[in-house]
């Protein structure tokens, strides 16, 4: 089994603060053994279309066999249909919610599956 995904301790509209690392983010991508800034220009993603197959690649590839996106504080990011179904042919679970419920999730399926996320901080 991969490592487990670190632990986020604190979200507040524009930053996520995750176990073991000093700096704060503003979007983040969580993976089992990891975290770093979810920075939208490297794959072009804006809230709609939404998240972008290729904004989940990483998380694959570090061995998440769960996925927990983020929709924002306000519900305003998007995941299209051909991105769920991307993570279905791979066999993926996924979850989208709300940021804070989004991020309970993540901080509960962490203790017992190799769990990835999207975080998302503002709208």
């Amino acid at each position: 089994m991969p490592p487990a995904s670190p632990r986020v301790t604190e979200i507040s509209w524009g930053r996520v603060e995750v176990e073991g690392v000093e700096q704060p983010f503003r979007d983040v991508k969580l993976f089992p053994g990891g975290a770093r800034e979810w920075d939208w220009t490297e794959t072009g993603t804006h809230h709609r279309p939404g998240v972008q197959p290729t904004d989940l690649e990483e998380l694959l590839d570090r061995g998440a066999t769960t996925i927990v996106l983020s929709s924002g504080m306000l519900k305003q990011l998007r995941v299209p249909s051909a991105t769920r179904e991307w993570l279905e042919r791979h066999g993926v679970e996924l979850f989208v919610l709300a940021t804070d419920e989004a991020v309970d999730r993540y901080n509960q399926l962490r203790e017992t599956v190799a769990v990835g996320a999207l975080i998302h901080s503002t709208c």
